[in-house]
């Protein structure tokens, strides 16, 4: 019995230190993310787009890129889900100004992407992170460091409105990489935030 109880405290010791390595990975991570993103900053805007039917689709991505120049840049992308999840995915980049064209090439081959006001940009992100975590889905979580790229821009200059979900309701569509056990969990956290009817689940098209 002694042994078993000193093998279980073992075995906890070592998970607490796996989880604090792993924090520390994390936070050394994110920290040198923020420090890059920080460095774009100091570069003016050059792009902010967006997927232009995004309310009628559900989901969308989001670019801002910064360079001296369009030849060199510093590129944030945010993939948004306004009818549940939020920001679903983020990515940070610096690139030639080649490559970020065939990325946009990439991205316009499923829904054209439009130009926006870089204040309307940074007030959906942050109205649709509310929201989703609001019933239950924190964004992405290098959302916070990348999201600094916008700099000074005010969210407060932009007058738009967002109406998120569909007829006032979330509407949870699996993606074709969401497993089973994933859809499940989703509607769970729905369930519990907005019982029964307070949703919509659907196939994907």
């Amino acid at each position: 019995m002694a042994t078993n109880m000193a093998q279980k405290r073992a075995k906890k010791a070592q998970r607490r230190k796996e989880v604090v390595a792993q924090k520390r990975k994390a936070e050394m991570l994110e920290a040198g993310l923020s420090a890059q993103v920080l460095r774009a900053v100091e570069a003016p805007i050059q792009y902010c787009l967006l997927t232009e039917p995004l309310f009628e689709i559900g989901i969308g991505t989001l670019v801002l890129a910064r360079g001296a120049t369009r030849h060199h840049l510093a590129m944030s992308s945010f993939l948004i889900d306004v009818f549940c999840l939020g920001i679903k995915d983020v990515m940070f980049k610096r690139l030639e100004g080649e490559v970020f064209e065939e990325y946009m090439d990439r991205a316009n081959a499923g829904a054209p992407l439009v130009s926006v006001d870089p204040s309307y940009a940074r007030k959906l992100l942050h109205e649709v992170a509310a929201w989703s975590q609001s019933i239950g889905f924190a964004p992405h979580r290098d959302f916070t460091a990348v999201e600094r790229i916008f700099g000074d821009v005010s969210a407060d200059a932009s007058e738009a409105s967002f109406r998120f979900g569909r007829d006032g309701k979330p509407v949870y569509i699996p993606g074709p990489m969401d497993t089973a056990p994933l859809v499940r969990q989703r509607v769970e956290q729905l369930r519990k935030h907005l019982g029964d009817g307070g949703f919509l689940l659907e196939s994907a098209a």
